[in-house]
């Protein structure tokens, strides 16, 4: 296996294993800007996917019920680069001619960069002046938002 299908394989091995990353601000007691990074194949979808999911997961680890965004802004970095190829030459000498073909053949195309989404977030406790209008957390995350809550943050746009 030549060179550049090897680091193809290995860069899309690389962007399977963890294709999100989170970071979350607190700007306050409670507000906060969540930041979501999600790998090519998530898409946009998938970026904002993670950062719903990682601001239903900062709310309740705050000790808060209900989230509203406040704030969102969204950046598409990904880019496809074509890798190079290869060429081969075959010819037949006849008549002390030289009669040759060349063909080239295209390396692979590479994807990488990322979609990333933030949001700002203003908590709320149940009960608290416009929390009516939130979004619980918990119904958010579902079922598993305790195992969620307890892992800290999203790694999979999947999720």
């Amino acid at each position: 296996m030549n060179f550049p299908i090897r680091l193809a394989l290995l860069a899309s091995t690389a962007a399977l294993s963890a294709c999100a990353g989170t970071n979350t601000i607190r700007t306050s007691q409670n507000t906060a800007i969540v930041q979501a990074s999600a790998a090519p194949v998530c898409g946009g979808i998938g970026a904002a996917r993670v950062a719903q999911t990682q601001a239903a997961i900062e709310t309740i680890k705050a000790g808060y019920d209900r989230y509203v965004i406040v704030g969102a802004a969204a950046a598409d970095n990904v880019h496809v680069a074509q890798m190079p190829g290869s060429y081969q030459t075959t010819g037949v000498v006849s008549g002390g001619y030289l009669n040759a073909t060349t063909t080239y053949r295209p390396g692979p195309a590479m994807v990488y960069g990322s979609h990333d989404q933030n949001f700002g977030i203003r908590m709320f406790h149940d009960g608290e002046p416009g929390a009516s209008d939130a979004i619980s957390a918990r119904e958010t995350l579902g079922d598993k938002w305790q195992e969620m809550v307890k892992a800290g943050s999203v790694r999979t746009c999947t999720s």
